[in-house]
């Protein structure tokens, strides 16, 4: 079976298209974010794969919970007539790369060793910013093991300025 990744692409792409055309990012990552939460429920996903429930039926319980307006309504029917409901929230994941993406922000994780202050957080925002030349919203995770420093994750470039990554370089330069 294909990679929910491949198969998520297409729509997400239509959703984009669609939104942007409306200038509407912002209220369709919140309709889709709905969903993407409503579908990855425990109890609507034993729905959704119940054989005695059509996808047309899902996708109406999906619209109802979500108080889906018409294009919800009818991006719940394009999904169920092609048995892609589950694909919501990985949809929703790359709608909100593309929306970055357009909006010229970068998404980053940081992981420190120590919790940070408002300060030390704006200041790392602001180099960021200088060092990737685009605007960066970042999630801060607190990670002890990390011994001190921190490590950022910006896409698929990883920074790790820990004193643990620094311990383990040297470490296999001594044993190399």
């Amino acid at each position: 079976m294909a990679e929910l990744s491949t198969l998520a692409r297409p729509y997400a792409e239509a959703v984009f298209r669609l939104a942007k055309e409306k200038n509407a990012l912002g209220e369709w990552a919140d309709r889709l974010a709905m969903l993407a939460a409503i579908v990855s429920n425990e109890q609507m996903q034993a729905v959704i794969a119940d054989p005695n429930t059509s996808a047309a039926r899902a996708a109406e319980l999906v619209g109802s919970i979500a108080s889906a307006d018409e294009a919800g309504n009818k991006l719940l029917a394009v999904l169920a007539s092609n048995d892609r409901l589950t694909l919501l929230p990985e949809i929703a994941a790359q709608f909100e790369v593309l929306k970055a993406e357009a909006e010229g922000v970068l998404e980053a994780t940081i992981v420190s060793a120590q919790s940070m202050n408002d300060t030390q957080k704006a200041d790392l925002m602001a180099a960021l910013k200088a060092k990737f030349g685009r605007d960066v919203e970042a999630t801060v995770e607190v990670d002890e093991s990390l011994i001190g420093g921190a490590v950022i994750t910006v896409g698929d470039q990883v920074i790790d300025g820990s004193v643990k990554g620094r311990l383990q370089k040297m470490a296999a330069s001594l044993t190399a």
